[in-house]
């Protein structure tokens, strides 16, 4: 079993934030991706943390990431957009693609913007605080490669296909942030790392059978061999499977085709490109009525919700994003537990881009 080493967060952040200028990004984008990278770290999420670093690392290496890349508007109207990334890093064309909806809807009360030909983007509920920031509903979703297999199916043709959805309440936001997948690659990497068996009904083999796995089943998606991940609710209907193989479909046609770029099963195929497509929402939730009104309505909502009755042996029910922000208050001032493995992993990076990684002894 791996074990973790707790490192203060403000060292973490200090190394990324000199590591990505090390690629050629400018100084601004270095600090931009890894606040990103470090606020799933932050929100307990480690599959989408520092543990992605070295995935980054052989995307920008390899070319499927082109590090001076601008993403530019090729559709617009006033209240929609569509944004091919150019290949650039996923973080930085999603921050621009929610600010640009962020700006549509300050102006006409809604804003869509729609991205192609981008990369892996970090946590979707990241962009969505940046709508509650400005006092709107934020709404984003994003494809990947392949690694879900459809409903009776044993070949994966989806993506982890995450949706996220944030509005404005007190005392937090409802944040809402999940894969449409039982759980996400990253989280399959984790279990691999640290050597433990992943529940029956979260992945299938290549012949469709269930598997605990988690090594068999990351190695079947990189390869390609067949087998992948159940859709949220499991690999048959009897669990619900089949509602989040729509849910993933839907995500597929928000990002993928509505943006005019690729599917899930088409991504990562064409060597040197990802071709992944994200979709954005910013809603001025004041189109609908009194903005203060609606969002203490929202707020009674909530707490209805945690004040219901509990199960016993249960003391708290939370609403959507309440766990994340309590995490984040604790860690930001304090330590994050990194994987053994992954403190490995960065210090070879660190030592191939010539940056000095003093994070831990």
């Amino acid at each position: 079993m791996a074990e973790y080493t707790e490192i203060p967060y403000p060292r973490l952040w200090d190394f990324c934030s000199r590591l990505f200028p090390s690629y050629g990004f400018s100084a601004e984008e270095g600090k931009t991706i890894a606040e990103i990278l470090l606020r799933a770290d932050l929100f307990g999420i480690e599959s989408h943390g520092i543990h992605r670093l070295v995935r980054y690392d052989e995307e920008i290496k390899t070319g499927m990431v082109t590090v001076r890349a601008k993403p530019e508007i090729i559709h617009e109207t006033p209240v929609s957009a569509v944004v091919d990334g150019h290949k650039a890093m996923g973080q930085l064309t999603a921050v621009r693609a929610m600010e640009l909806a962020i700006e549509k809807a300050s102006h006409s009360g809604i804003g869509m913007v729609t991205v192609r030909n981008s990369n892996h983007y970090g946590i979707a509920g990241y962009y969505t605080g940046l709508a509650l920031e400005a006092d709107f509903i934020g709404i984003t979703m994003t494809n990947t490669e392949a690694i879900c297999v459809p409903t009776n199916g044993k070949r994966a043709m989806l993506g982890t296909n995450p949706i996220a959805f944030a509005m404005p309440a007190d005392p937090l936001p409802f944040s809402f942030d999940a894969s449409t997948t039982m759980v996400t690659r990253g989280t399959m990497e984790v279990y691999q790392k640290s050597g433990k068996p992943i529940p029956d009904n979260w992945a299938v083999d290549t012949i469709g059978h269930p598997t605990t796995d988690a090594g068999e089943v990351v190695r079947n998606i990189i390869g390609k061999f067949g087998g992948g991940i159940a859709p949220l609710g499991g690999s048959s209907e009897t669990g619900g499977g089949h509602k989040g193989y729509g849910l993933a479909t839907m995500v597929d046609i928000c990002c993928g085709i509505l943006s005019g770029g690729l599917t899930s099963n088409h991504i990562n195929i064409k060597p040197g490109e990802t071709g992944i497509c994200h979709y954005f929402a910013a809603i001025d939730y004041g189109i609908f009525g009194n903005k203060k009104e609606q969002k203490h309505a929202l707020s009674v909502f909530l707490e209805e919700l945690r004040s219901s009755p509990r199960v016993d042996g249960k003391d708290r029910i939370y609403t959507h994003g309440e766990k994340a922000m309590e995490t984040m208050a604790a860690r930001i001032n304090g330590v994050i537990p990194v994987n053994e493995k992954t403190l490995g992993e960065m210090r070879n990076i660190a030592s191939r881009q010539g940056v000095v990684c003093d994070i831990a002894p």
